[in-house]
């Protein structure tokens, strides 16, 4: 498995985020599947050239999401998917379809998510 993010630093977009949604992407985009391996944060940082810090930030974020798990020292796992007919991932398809529609970015629509909780 070969994890491929890129970062800039010269984005609105803080780091760990970019992490966060580069790991997302390759889940999405099936370069990571359940029970692959994520790099471990010392390596992925000084393969970015980021702090560890930072991208400890992002797997505690990865974790917190659902993404992945982590395993001590078995590693971060990529965590297996909701089945597309649970209704949480419908309802989940379903208002990133109106977020778009509306014109809201993630950010908001995540803050729209969270005051609805």
């Amino acid at each position: 498995m070969s994890l491929s993010i890129a970062v800039d630093p010269g984005s609105p977009t803080p780091v760990f985020e970019q992490v966060v949604d580069g790991v997302v992407g390759a889940i999405r985009d099936g370069a990571l599947v359940a029970g692959d391996r994520l790099p471990p944060v010392r390596r992925l940082a000084a393969d970015l050239g980021i702090a560890t810090n930072t991208v400890a930030k992002a797997y505690r974020q990865l974790e917190e999401e659902g993404h992945v798990e982590t395993r001590g020292r078995g590693g971060t796992l990529v965590r297996e998917e909701l089945a597309p007919s649970q209704p949480a991932r419908v309802a989940a398809e379903e208002l990133v379809h109106a977020a778009r529609a509306s014109g809201l970015d993630l950010s908001q629509t995540v803050g729209l998510l969270r005051r609805s909780w």
